[in-house]
């Protein structure tokens, strides 16, 4: 299995609320088998981060605008951002420790190494603050980055993230089958004899997704930037897991999709583009006394 074939056979639980299911996720995948994006020699490099090779591909000019993937994916997986943020910004767009094309041999894998890797990605591309859009996992690498590394986000939005990786953050269902997933992977995994290198990825993929990631809540109100935080009203995120998030950020905006699972970004995709560039260009607003009345 590639490992963009391992974020495919996801995409039914992403976007499991939409009645055109079917319809989108096959216009989705035939864009991510032909966009470029991902493979684009001219736009790519590789960085020496943190003891790995990261790959990273950059569209557009203006202010750094930094988007982080989630657990199995990779760059093609804004497919549908770059095209519009690159118009305005400089969109910085990698591959995570372990994913894509980055290079990573080790057996570790955790939701702080890969915010350590982009904040030292940042710094050699000599950048010395971004806006920071996360989906899923790269939600959660983007609170990490903002409380680990404050300094490198100017803005944060995250869609579909979580603080742990129980039944009070993820849907029931959803969260017993990726239990039992691990589990039977894991026995599959120790009998097999010839082990191969993407054996090995996808273990850690499967590790990070049942066993992370273990954020206190009240962590969050060190995060001193504007975030805001999204989800979709039948994500595979519980929406009041998302509220729980929102709820502990300072400086934080709620935006809760109707009729959308975990692909907010995609179902959504001219709504989402056109509020996170507004987020991003305004100056956030905090309501508070009476002036929540009106």
């Amino acid at each position: 299995m590639k490992p963009i074939l391992f974020f495919l056979a996801m995409l039914p639980a992403l976007f499991s609320a939409q009645t055109n299911v079917s319809k989108l996720k096959k216009e989705y995948i035939k864009l991510l088998e032909t966009s470029g994006y991902g493979n684009n020699a001219k736009a790519g490099q590789y960085y020496d981060v943190n003891g790995i090779k990261m790959y990273c591909e950059t569209y557009g000019e203006g202010q750094p605008l930094l988007l982080i993937h989630g657990n199995g994916g990779s760059i093609v997986d804004f497919s549908k951002q770059i095209p519009f943020f690159s118009k305005h910004y400089k969109v910085i767009v990698a591959d995570s420790r372990a994913h894509g094309k980055s290079v990573d041999k080790g057996n570790a894998l955790t939701y702080e190494m890969m915010a350590d890797d982009y904040a030292q990605l940042l710094q050699k591309m000599k950048i010395d603050s971004a806006y920071v859009i996360g989906w899923s996992d790269g939600g959660i690498n983007g609170l990490l980055l903002s409380m680990r590394h404050p300094e490198m986000v100017k803005k944060l939005i995250v869609t579909g993230a979580n603080l742990r990786p129980d039944s009070t953050a993820v849907q029931a269902d959803v969260f017993k089958r990726v239990s039992a997933n691990y589990a039977k992977f894991k026995e599959q995994f120790a009998a097999k004899k010839d082990k191969t290198d993407l054996d090995y990825k996808v273990l850690k993929y499967k590790r990070l997704l049942s066993e992370q990631p273990n954020i206190n809540p009240k962590a969050l109100q060190g995060i001193k930037v504007p975030v805001l935080v999204i989800g979709g009203d039948y994500d595979v995120i519980k929406p009041e897991h998302t509220l729980e998030i929102f709820r502990n950020i300072p400086q934080a905006n709620l935006w809760i999709l109707p009729n959308s699972g975990h692909s907010t970004l995609v179902v959504y995709t001219d709504e989402f583009n056109a509020k996170a560039d507004t987020f991003f260009k305004t100056k956030f607003r905090s309501i508070k006394d009476r002036d929540r009345e009106f």
